[in-house]
């Protein structure tokens, strides 16, 4: 087996090997990120990318990177995209069955609530993992508009996003409206339930001298009879 390859860059905090083996694919999906961070803050060009990335690996990681390179050679390996690559390692450290519970988790995810920021982090998480689902843009788009509240879906629509970074931002100013406008309703709901609360709890004679105002004077009783309608 070849000597374990080195990188003259700077490796992510989480390395591949940590990464990729770990049961969760959010590890791996952390790493996709961290590496294509370091990857653009270097002075690494575009065609070095999988040289670069591939540097970093590590133990079975490394082992699985020498036997892909060896049949055909480190440098026709180092010439695949790096989409190619993130596809190879989630075949290889994401088990199938648990790609399926992801789809399944990505076609029904919805938000929850207003809070739209962690329905974006697990909506992306769950598209690299789950690339046959969102096969292309116009998909990508569809699937993360159908999880957004209905009250909002139609003027995220209605906007066409081109991009889904762009859908993000319109459904985040659709959802700060909302969000500025339901503190004012349960305001005035709270406020109904208090002067209802207040009613329920008057004593007899608050009651009692509210019943006798709303009387007309022909039915107004002496002080100290009970208050009663006629007939």
């Amino acid at each position: 087996m070849p000597p374990k390859r080195t990188s003259i860059f700077e490796a992510p905090a989480m390395t591949q090997a940590q990464a990729a083996t770990m049961a969760g694919a959010v590890g791996l999906i952390r790493w996709f990120e961290q590496t294509e961070l370091v990857f653009s803050q270097s002075k690494c060009t575009e065609e070095n990318k999988v040289t670069f990335v591939t540097g970093t690996l590590t133990d079975d990681a490394l082992s699985w990177w020498n036997a892909y390179a060896q049949p055909i050679g480190v440098d026709q390996a180092n010439q695949i995209t790096w989409t190619e690559l993130k596809r190879l390692l989630t075949n290889k450290y994401y088990p199938r069955t648990e790609v399926r519970k992801m789809e399944d988790e990505l076609y029904n995810l919805t938000i929850k609530g207003n809070d739209l920021k962690p329905y974006v982090r697990r909506f992306q998480e769950l598209a690299v993992l789950c690339p046959n689902m969102v096969p292309n843009t116009e998909k990508l788009l569809e699937a993360f508009i159908g999880g957004l509240p209905r009250s909002i879906e139609g003027n995220v629509i209605a906007s066409k996003p081109q991009t889904l970074e762009e859908a993000i931002n319109i459904a985040q100013r659709l959802m700060d409206q909302v969000t500025k406008h339901t503190p004012v309703q349960v305001s005035s709901d709270h406020k109904q339930k208090q002067e209802a609360v207040k009613a329920y709890a008057a004593t007899p004679a608050e009651n009692n001298r509210a019943l006798y105002k709303s009387l007309p004077k022909d039915q107004h009783q002496c002080p100290g009879k009970s208050l009663h309608a006629k007939g």
